[in-house]
Protein backbone atom coordinates (compact mmCIF):
# COMPACT_ATOMS: atom_id res chain seq x y z
CA UNK A 1 0.00 0.00 0.00
CA UNK A 2 2.83 2.42 0.80
CA UNK A 3 4.05 2.12 -2.77
CA UNK A 4 0.64 3.34 -4.00
CA UNK A 5 0.58 6.15 -1.45
CA UNK A 6 4.02 7.34 -2.49
CA UNK A 7 3.13 6.96 -6.18
CA UNK A 8 -0.02 9.08 -5.74
CA UNK A 9 2.16 11.70 -4.05
CA UNK A 10 4.52 11.68 -7.04
CA UNK A 11 1.58 12.13 -9.41
CA UNK A 12 0.28 15.03 -7.30
CA UNK A 13 3.69 16.70 -7.09
CA UNK A 14 4.11 16.27 -10.84
CA UNK A 15 0.67 17.83 -11.42
CA UNK A 16 1.63 20.79 -9.22
CA UNK A 17 4.88 21.18 -11.18
CA UNK A 18 2.94 21.16 -14.46
CA UNK A 19 0.44 23.76 -13.26
CA UNK A 20 3.18 25.99 -11.87
CA UNK A 21 5.24 25.60 -15.02
CA UNK A 22 2.26 26.55 -17.18
CA UNK A 23 1.65 29.64 -15.05
CA UNK A 24 5.29 30.69 -15.35
CA UNK A 25 5.29 30.06 -19.10
CA UNK A 26 2.26 32.39 -19.47
CA UNK A 27 3.39 35.08 -17.05
CA UNK A 28 3.64 37.51 -20.00
CA UNK A 29 0.51 36.32 -21.86
CA UNK A 30 -2.09 39.07 -22.22
CA UNK A 31 -5.31 38.26 -20.36
CA UNK A 32 -3.99 34.93 -19.02
CA UNK A 33 -5.47 33.65 -15.76
CA UNK A 34 -3.26 31.65 -13.42
CA UNK A 35 -4.31 28.13 -12.39
CA UNK A 36 -4.06 26.44 -9.03
CA UNK A 37 -3.81 22.71 -8.41
CA UNK A 38 -6.16 21.59 -5.63
CA UNK A 39 -5.68 18.20 -3.97
CA UNK A 40 -7.73 15.93 -1.69
CA UNK A 41 -6.79 12.93 0.39
CA UNK A 42 -8.01 9.43 -0.45
CA UNK A 43 -9.32 6.60 1.71
CA UNK A 44 -9.93 3.03 0.63
CA UNK A 45 -13.42 1.62 1.22
CA UNK A 46 -13.50 0.77 4.91
CA UNK A 47 -13.97 -2.79 6.05
CA UNK A 48 -17.11 -3.28 8.10
CA UNK A 49 -16.38 -3.00 11.77
CA UNK A 50 -13.09 -1.14 11.30
CA UNK A 51 -12.80 1.94 13.48
CA UNK A 52 -12.38 5.19 11.59
CA UNK A 53 -9.77 6.22 14.12
CA UNK A 54 -7.45 3.47 12.94
CA UNK A 55 -7.87 3.98 9.18
CA UNK A 56 -4.84 5.03 7.14
CA UNK A 57 -5.35 7.07 4.01
CA UNK A 58 -4.51 5.63 0.62
CA UNK A 59 -2.80 8.74 -0.77
CA UNK A 60 -3.73 11.91 -2.57
CA UNK A 61 -5.65 12.77 -5.71
CA UNK A 62 -5.97 15.90 -7.83
CA UNK A 63 -9.35 17.35 -6.96
CA UNK A 64 -9.33 20.25 -9.44
CA UNK A 65 -7.17 22.62 -11.41
CA UNK A 66 -9.01 25.90 -10.89
CA UNK A 67 -8.32 29.17 -12.65
CA UNK A 68 -8.03 32.41 -10.72
CA UNK A 69 -10.10 35.10 -12.46
CA UNK A 70 -8.72 38.06 -10.56
CA UNK A 71 -7.99 41.10 -12.73
CA UNK A 72 -4.41 41.56 -13.88
CA UNK A 73 -2.64 44.90 -14.10
CA UNK A 74 -4.09 47.14 -16.81
CA UNK A 75 -1.31 48.77 -18.81
CA UNK A 76 -1.77 51.57 -21.36
CA UNK A 77 -0.47 50.85 -24.85
CA UNK A 78 -1.71 53.84 -26.82
CA UNK A 79 -3.12 51.55 -29.53
CA UNK A 80 -6.76 52.44 -30.12
CA UNK A 81 -8.05 48.87 -30.56
CA UNK A 82 -6.23 47.49 -27.51
CA UNK A 83 -8.99 46.96 -24.94
CA UNK A 84 -9.05 45.75 -21.34
CA UNK A 85 -11.94 45.01 -18.99
CA UNK A 86 -11.55 46.66 -15.59
CA UNK A 87 -13.78 44.42 -13.49
CA UNK A 88 -15.89 41.36 -14.22
CA UNK A 89 -16.65 40.07 -17.68
CA UNK A 90 -15.28 38.70 -20.92
CA UNK A 91 -15.12 39.90 -24.50
CA UNK A 92 -17.55 37.88 -26.63
CA UNK A 93 -15.93 36.57 -29.83
CA UNK A 94 -17.24 34.76 -32.89
CA UNK A 95 -14.83 32.00 -33.95
CA UNK A 96 -16.17 30.80 -37.31
CA UNK A 97 -19.69 31.08 -35.94
CA UNK A 98 -18.88 29.51 -32.56
CA UNK A 99 -19.02 31.77 -29.51
CA UNK A 100 -15.90 31.98 -27.33
CA UNK A 101 -14.94 34.36 -24.53
CA UNK A 102 -11.64 36.03 -23.68
CA UNK A 103 -9.97 38.65 -21.50
CA UNK A 104 -7.21 39.25 -24.05
CA UNK A 105 -8.12 42.50 -25.80
CA UNK A 106 -5.41 42.90 -28.47
CA UNK A 107 -7.64 43.60 -31.46
CA UNK A 108 -7.02 44.62 -35.06
CA UNK A 109 -8.98 45.60 -38.14
CA UNK A 110 -8.99 43.01 -40.94
CA UNK A 111 -9.34 43.68 -44.68
CA UNK A 112 -13.13 43.80 -44.36
CA UNK A 113 -12.97 46.30 -41.51
CA UNK A 114 -14.03 43.77 -38.86
CA UNK A 115 -12.46 43.98 -35.40
CA UNK A 116 -10.58 40.71 -34.88
CA UNK A 117 -7.89 39.17 -32.68
CA UNK A 118 -4.69 37.47 -33.86
CA UNK A 119 -6.54 34.17 -34.30
CA UNK A 120 -9.13 35.75 -36.60
CA UNK A 121 -12.04 35.58 -34.13
CA UNK A 122 -14.36 38.60 -34.48
CA UNK A 123 -15.24 40.91 -31.59
CA UNK A 124 -18.98 40.98 -30.86
CA UNK A 125 -21.06 43.98 -29.92
CA UNK A 126 -24.09 46.10 -30.69
CA UNK A 127 -24.52 47.88 -34.05
CA UNK A 128 -25.86 51.39 -34.71
CA UNK A 129 -28.89 52.41 -36.77
CA UNK A 130 -29.07 55.03 -39.51
CA UNK A 131 -29.36 57.76 -36.86
CA UNK A 132 -26.22 56.65 -35.04
CA UNK A 133 -28.16 55.15 -32.10
CA UNK A 134 -26.97 51.90 -30.48
CA UNK A 135 -29.30 48.97 -31.23
CA UNK A 136 -29.06 46.68 -28.19
CA UNK A 137 -30.46 43.43 -29.49
CA UNK A 138 -28.66 40.45 -30.98
CA UNK A 139 -24.86 40.63 -31.01
CA UNK A 140 -23.11 41.19 -34.31
CA UNK A 141 -19.57 41.49 -35.68
CA UNK A 142 -18.17 44.92 -34.87
CA UNK A 143 -16.98 46.62 -38.03
CA UNK A 144 -15.11 49.84 -38.73
CA UNK A 145 -16.53 52.02 -41.49
CA UNK A 146 -13.57 53.74 -43.17
CA UNK A 147 -15.74 55.94 -45.40
CA UNK A 148 -15.83 59.71 -45.14
CA UNK A 149 -18.27 61.41 -42.78
CA UNK A 150 -20.79 63.24 -44.98
CA UNK A 151 -21.04 66.99 -44.40
CA UNK A 152 -23.95 68.52 -42.55
CA UNK A 153 -25.46 71.92 -43.30
CA UNK A 154 -25.74 74.29 -40.34
CA UNK A 155 -29.30 74.50 -39.05
CA UNK A 156 -28.75 76.13 -35.65
CA UNK A 157 -26.29 78.57 -34.12
CA UNK A 158 -26.21 79.24 -30.37
CA UNK A 159 -24.32 82.20 -28.90
CA UNK A 160 -23.62 83.46 -25.41
CA UNK A 161 -22.33 87.02 -25.22
CA UNK A 162 -22.36 90.18 -23.15
CA UNK A 163 -22.74 93.68 -24.59
CA UNK A 164 -21.18 96.44 -22.48
CA UNK A 165 -23.95 98.54 -20.89
CA UNK A 166 -21.61 101.53 -20.34
CA UNK A 167 -20.69 101.95 -23.98
CA UNK A 168 -22.01 104.98 -25.84
CA UNK A 169 -23.37 104.89 -29.36
CA UNK A 170 -20.70 105.09 -32.09
CA UNK A 171 -19.70 108.61 -33.07
CA UNK A 172 -20.00 107.88 -36.76
CA UNK A 173 -23.10 106.92 -38.71
CA UNK A 174 -24.38 105.19 -40.77
CA UNK A 175 -23.17 101.65 -40.12
CA UNK A 176 -20.32 100.54 -42.34
CA UNK A 177 -18.76 97.09 -41.72
CA UNK A 178 -15.46 98.36 -43.14
CA UNK A 179 -15.27 101.22 -40.57
CA UNK A 180 -14.77 100.11 -36.96
CA UNK A 181 -15.89 103.53 -35.73
CA UNK A 182 -19.48 102.79 -36.81
CA UNK A 183 -20.12 99.85 -34.51
CA UNK A 184 -19.25 98.81 -30.94
CA UNK A 185 -18.59 95.08 -31.22
CA UNK A 186 -18.31 92.31 -33.81
CA UNK A 187 -17.49 88.61 -34.15
CA UNK A 188 -17.76 85.82 -36.73
CA UNK A 189 -19.18 82.29 -36.60
CA UNK A 190 -18.60 79.41 -39.03
CA UNK A 191 -21.51 78.16 -41.13
CA UNK A 192 -21.59 75.13 -43.46
CA UNK A 193 -23.74 74.43 -46.49
CA UNK A 194 -24.98 71.03 -47.68
CA UNK A 195 -21.67 70.24 -49.42
CA UNK A 196 -19.59 71.12 -46.37
CA UNK A 197 -18.38 74.45 -47.77
CA UNK A 198 -17.36 76.92 -45.07
CA UNK A 199 -19.05 80.34 -44.80
CA UNK A 200 -18.70 83.16 -42.29
CA UNK A 201 -21.66 84.52 -40.35
CA UNK A 202 -20.68 88.13 -39.52
CA UNK A 203 -22.48 89.97 -36.70
CA UNK A 204 -22.02 93.63 -35.76
CA UNK A 205 -23.57 95.36 -32.75
CA UNK A 206 -24.38 99.07 -32.41
CA UNK A 207 -25.46 100.64 -29.09
CA UNK A 208 -28.88 102.32 -29.00
CA UNK A 209 -28.79 104.18 -25.68
CA UNK A 210 -32.13 105.93 -26.22
CA UNK A 211 -34.06 102.65 -26.34
CA UNK A 212 -31.86 100.52 -24.04
CA UNK A 213 -31.22 98.24 -26.99
CA UNK A 214 -28.61 97.14 -29.51
CA UNK A 215 -28.93 97.03 -33.26
CA UNK A 216 -27.55 93.84 -34.79
CA UNK A 217 -26.32 93.81 -38.39
CA UNK A 218 -25.89 90.37 -39.97
CA UNK A 219 -24.13 89.28 -43.15
CA UNK A 220 -22.76 85.99 -44.50
CA UNK A 221 -19.35 86.23 -46.15
CA UNK A 222 -19.85 89.99 -45.98
CA UNK A 223 -22.92 89.73 -48.23
CA UNK A 224 -26.68 89.82 -47.76
CA UNK A 225 -27.69 86.27 -46.70
CA UNK A 226 -30.64 86.18 -49.09
CA UNK A 227 -28.94 88.01 -51.96
CA UNK A 228 -25.19 87.48 -52.39
CA UNK A 229 -25.02 90.08 -55.16
CA UNK A 230 -25.21 92.95 -52.62
CA UNK A 231 -23.70 93.81 -49.25
CA UNK A 232 -26.82 95.09 -47.49
CA UNK A 233 -26.94 93.43 -44.05
CA UNK A 234 -29.96 92.13 -42.18
CA UNK A 235 -30.93 94.56 -39.41
CA UNK A 236 -32.45 93.42 -36.10
CA UNK A 237 -33.00 94.86 -32.64
CA UNK A 238 -31.99 93.28 -29.33
CA UNK A 239 -34.04 94.99 -26.56
CA UNK A 240 -32.96 94.67 -22.91
CA UNK A 241 -34.60 94.96 -19.50
CA UNK A 242 -33.26 97.17 -16.75
CA UNK A 243 -31.63 94.13 -15.10
CA UNK A 244 -29.49 93.53 -18.19
CA UNK A 245 -31.34 90.45 -19.50
CA UNK A 246 -32.81 90.19 -22.97
CA UNK A 247 -36.36 91.57 -23.15
CA UNK A 248 -37.98 88.72 -25.07
CA UNK A 249 -41.46 90.05 -24.31
CA UNK A 250 -40.77 92.90 -26.70
CA UNK A 251 -39.88 90.46 -29.48
CA UNK A 252 -43.01 89.43 -31.38
CA UNK A 253 -43.07 85.77 -32.38
CA UNK A 254 -43.81 85.25 -36.06
CA UNK A 255 -42.69 88.72 -37.03
CA UNK A 256 -40.01 89.22 -39.62
CA UNK A 257 -37.44 91.52 -38.10
CA UNK A 258 -35.10 92.99 -40.66
CA UNK A 259 -35.05 89.86 -42.81
CA UNK A 260 -35.00 87.30 -39.97
CA UNK A 261 -38.18 85.79 -38.57
CA UNK A 262 -38.71 85.40 -34.83
CA UNK A 263 -39.71 81.92 -33.67
CA UNK A 264 -42.14 81.20 -30.83
CA UNK A 265 -39.19 80.59 -28.49
CA UNK A 266 -37.91 84.10 -29.38
CA UNK A 267 -34.91 82.89 -31.35
CA UNK A 268 -34.12 84.38 -34.74
CA UNK A 269 -34.28 82.41 -37.96
CA UNK A 270 -32.45 83.24 -41.18
CA UNK A 271 -35.05 81.69 -43.48
CA UNK A 272 -33.69 82.76 -46.83
CA UNK A 273 -29.96 82.18 -46.64
CA UNK A 274 -28.62 81.37 -50.09
CA UNK A 275 -25.21 79.65 -49.91
CA UNK A 276 -22.98 81.49 -52.36
CA UNK A 277 -19.49 81.53 -53.78
CA UNK A 278 -17.46 83.59 -56.22
CA UNK A 279 -18.06 82.64 -59.83
CA UNK A 280 -15.49 82.37 -62.63
CA UNK A 281 -15.60 86.14 -63.11
CA UNK A 282 -14.76 86.69 -59.44
CA UNK A 283 -18.21 87.96 -58.51
CA UNK A 284 -20.36 86.67 -55.69
CA UNK A 285 -23.31 84.63 -56.91
CA UNK A 286 -25.67 81.91 -55.69
CA UNK A 287 -24.22 78.40 -55.87
CA UNK A 288 -27.14 76.37 -57.19
CA UNK A 289 -25.38 73.09 -56.44
CA UNK A 290 -25.70 73.55 -52.68
CA UNK A 291 -28.53 74.27 -50.32
CA UNK A 292 -29.45 74.98 -46.74
CA UNK A 293 -32.99 73.69 -46.51
CA UNK A 294 -34.96 74.92 -43.53
CA UNK A 295 -32.84 78.00 -42.90
CA UNK A 296 -30.52 78.72 -39.99
CA UNK A 297 -31.76 79.31 -36.45
CA UNK A 298 -29.90 81.89 -34.36
CA UNK A 299 -30.29 81.43 -30.59
CA UNK A 300 -29.25 84.59 -28.73
CA UNK A 301 -31.39 84.13 -25.63
CA UNK A 302 -28.29 84.05 -23.42
CA UNK A 303 -27.24 87.56 -24.48
CA UNK A 304 -26.81 90.01 -21.59
CA UNK A 305 -26.13 93.73 -21.17
CA UNK A 306 -23.93 94.17 -18.11
CA UNK A 307 -21.24 96.60 -17.02
CA UNK A 308 -18.45 94.44 -18.43
CA UNK A 309 -16.46 94.30 -21.63
CA UNK A 310 -18.36 93.14 -24.69
CA UNK A 311 -17.30 89.55 -25.25
CA UNK A 312 -18.50 86.24 -26.66
CA UNK A 313 -18.10 83.55 -23.99
CA UNK A 314 -19.57 80.60 -25.88
CA UNK A 315 -20.91 79.72 -29.30
CA UNK A 316 -21.86 76.55 -31.10
CA UNK A 317 -23.25 75.48 -34.46
CA UNK A 318 -24.34 72.04 -35.61
CA UNK A 319 -22.87 71.95 -39.13
CA UNK A 320 -19.58 70.48 -40.29
CA UNK A 321 -17.50 69.80 -43.37
CA UNK A 322 -16.64 66.42 -44.89
CA UNK A 323 -14.49 64.35 -42.53
CA UNK A 324 -11.89 61.68 -43.23
CA UNK A 325 -11.24 58.92 -40.70
CA UNK A 326 -8.17 59.66 -38.56
CA UNK A 327 -8.51 57.23 -35.67
CA UNK A 328 -10.66 55.30 -33.23
CA UNK A 329 -11.41 55.66 -29.54
CA UNK A 330 -13.37 53.52 -27.09
CA UNK A 331 -14.91 54.94 -23.91
CA UNK A 332 -15.48 53.08 -20.63
CA UNK A 333 -19.01 52.16 -21.69
CA UNK A 334 -17.59 50.34 -24.71
CA UNK A 335 -18.80 52.86 -27.27
CA UNK A 336 -16.57 52.69 -30.34
CA UNK A 337 -16.04 56.14 -31.87
CA UNK A 338 -14.65 56.95 -35.31
CA UNK A 339 -12.65 60.20 -35.21
CA UNK A 340 -12.63 62.45 -38.29
CA UNK A 341 -10.49 65.29 -39.61
CA UNK A 342 -13.33 67.78 -39.14
CA UNK A 343 -13.16 67.29 -35.38
CA UNK A 344 -16.32 65.21 -35.22
CA UNK A 345 -16.75 61.79 -33.62
CA UNK A 346 -19.25 59.19 -34.73
CA UNK A 347 -20.42 56.16 -32.74
CA UNK A 348 -20.04 53.07 -34.93
CA UNK A 349 -20.83 50.36 -32.38
CA UNK A 350 -20.60 49.26 -28.77
CA UNK A 351 -18.47 46.45 -27.33
CA UNK A 352 -20.48 43.85 -25.40
CA UNK A 353 -19.34 42.15 -22.18
CA UNK A 354 -20.39 38.69 -20.95
CA UNK A 355 -20.43 37.26 -17.42
CA UNK A 356 -21.19 33.80 -16.00
CA UNK A 357 -22.70 32.52 -12.78
CA UNK A 358 -19.75 30.13 -12.36
CA UNK A 359 -16.59 31.23 -14.14
CA UNK A 360 -14.77 28.14 -12.82
CA UNK A 361 -17.11 26.08 -14.96
CA UNK A 362 -15.86 27.60 -18.24
CA UNK A 363 -14.00 25.26 -20.56
CA UNK A 364 -10.53 26.46 -21.64
CA UNK A 365 -10.00 26.14 -25.40
CA UNK A 366 -6.54 27.71 -25.74
CA UNK A 367 -5.61 31.06 -27.20
CA UNK A 368 -6.53 32.61 -23.81
CA UNK A 369 -10.18 31.82 -24.50
CA UNK A 370 -12.99 29.81 -22.92
CA UNK A 371 -16.28 28.29 -23.96
CA UNK A 372 -19.56 28.18 -22.14
CA UNK A 373 -20.38 24.86 -20.47
CA UNK A 374 -23.18 23.30 -18.45
CA UNK A 375 -21.26 24.04 -15.25
CA UNK A 376 -20.58 27.70 -16.11
CA UNK A 377 -24.20 28.56 -16.82
CA UNK A 378 -25.48 30.58 -19.74
CA UNK A 379 -23.62 33.78 -20.66
CA UNK A 380 -25.25 37.00 -19.47
CA UNK A 381 -24.40 39.69 -22.04
CA UNK A 382 -24.76 43.44 -21.55
CA UNK A 383 -23.24 46.90 -21.71
CA UNK A 384 -19.90 47.61 -20.04
CA UNK A 385 -19.91 49.76 -16.89
CA UNK A 386 -23.48 48.81 -15.95
CA UNK A 387 -24.57 46.53 -13.12
CA UNK A 388 -21.88 43.95 -12.41
CA UNK A 389 -20.20 44.37 -15.81
CA UNK A 390 -16.71 45.81 -15.76
CA UNK A 391 -15.83 48.98 -17.64
CA UNK A 392 -13.67 49.17 -20.75
CA UNK A 393 -10.18 50.67 -20.66
CA UNK A 394 -9.41 51.79 -24.21
CA UNK A 395 -5.85 51.84 -25.50
CA UNK A 396 -4.87 49.35 -22.78
CA UNK A 397 -4.25 45.64 -22.23
CA UNK A 398 -4.69 43.42 -19.18
CA UNK A 399 -1.50 41.69 -18.08
CA UNK A 400 -1.40 38.09 -16.93
CA UNK A 401 -2.39 37.81 -13.25
CA UNK A 402 0.43 35.34 -12.55
CA UNK A 403 2.40 36.20 -9.39
CA UNK A 404 5.84 35.16 -10.58
CA UNK A 405 7.41 35.31 -7.11
CA UNK A 406 4.71 33.09 -5.68
CA UNK A 407 5.06 30.61 -8.55
CA UNK A 408 8.80 30.28 -7.95
CA UNK A 409 8.06 29.44 -4.32
CA UNK A 410 5.50 26.89 -5.51
CA UNK A 411 8.20 25.30 -7.67
CA UNK A 412 10.38 24.77 -4.62
CA UNK A 413 7.46 23.30 -2.68
CA UNK A 414 6.50 20.94 -5.52
CA UNK A 415 10.10 19.83 -5.90
CA UNK A 416 10.36 19.11 -2.17
CA UNK A 417 7.08 17.19 -2.25
CA UNK A 418 8.28 15.13 -5.18
CA UNK A 419 11.56 14.28 -3.39
CA UNK A 420 9.75 13.39 -0.19
CA UNK A 421 7.30 11.07 -1.95
CA UNK A 422 10.16 9.46 -3.86
CA UNK A 423 11.81 8.89 -0.46
CA UNK A 424 8.63 7.18 0.75
CA UNK A 425 8.84 4.72 -2.15
CA UNK A 426 12.57 4.23 -1.61
CA UNK A 427 12.05 3.53 2.10
CA UNK A 428 9.25 1.08 1.37
CA UNK A 429 11.55 -0.71 -1.06
CA UNK A 430 14.29 -0.97 1.58
CA UNK A 431 11.82 -2.40 4.11
CA UNK A 432 10.57 -4.91 1.59
CA UNK A 433 14.13 -6.01 0.78
CA UNK A 434 14.79 -6.49 4.50
CA UNK A 435 11.69 -8.68 4.85
CA UNK A 436 12.74 -10.78 1.85
CA UNK A 437 16.21 -11.30 3.31
CA UNK A 438 14.67 -12.51 6.57
CA UNK A 439 12.77 -15.33 4.86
Amino acid sequence: MSFNIGLSGLYAANKALNVTGNNIANSATTGFKASRAEFADQYASSVRGTSGRTQVGSGVRTDAVSQQFTTGNIVGTGKSLDLAIDGDGFFAMSDNGSRIYTRAGAFYSDKEGKVVNASGATLQGYPVDANGQIVRGALTDLKIDTGNLAPRATSKVSETLNLNSTQAAPALTPFDPSDVKTYNYTFNTDLYDSQGNLHQLNQYFVRDTANNAWTMYTTVNGRNPADPTNTTPLVNTLPFKSDGSLDTASMTAGAVAGGMSIATDKTFKMDNWVPAAKNAAGAWASNGAVANDGGVGLDMLATTQYNAASATTAKDQDGYSTGELTGLTVDQSGNLFANFTNGRDKVIGQVAVATFANMQGLTPVGGTAWRESYNSGVAVVGEPDTGTFGKIAGGSLEDSNVDLTGELVNLIKAQSNYQANAKTISTESTVLQTIIQMT
